[in-house]
């Protein structure tokens, strides 16, 4: 018997032999539900941070609340062009996601002159 036909039958013997189920498969392992215990039914949660670094000119912004199944919030930053962009969005069950993007020039604050 050549080499050829040796390989050939060595591998449909292999082939057979996973079809026939001889070839044990890789073990299923069963995990264990987990039941959280510490469910929450009206989550809330209010964050806020406002970064101003003089040294570095980053300047940015963020605040988020959460009741229940809907949250508001705002973020903004200054683009690298001096612009100011705030994106106020809001996420409910009904609407979904919405998000509003403004953009416009950084107001600075004009320094009071003590008489």
């Amino acid at each position: 018997m050549s080499i050829k036909v040796q390989v050939v039958l060595a591998l449909a013997a292999c082939v057979a032999a996973a079809a026939g189920g001889l070839v044990p498969a890789a073990p299923l392992v069963a995990k264990a539900a987990v039941v959280d215990t510490q469910f929450d039914p009206l989550p809330q949660y209010s964050f806020a941070y406002n970064i101003q670094d003089t040294l570095t000119g980053d300047s940015k912004s963020q605040q988020e609340s959460r009741n229940g199944d809907v949250v508001q919030g705002s973020y903004s930053l200054v683009e690298p062009d001096g612009n100011v962009r705030t994106v106020l969005y809001s996420a409910d069950p009904v609407n979904g996601f919405n998000a509003v993007v403004q953009r416009g020039p950084l107001v600075h604050k004009a320094a009071i002159a003590h008489v």
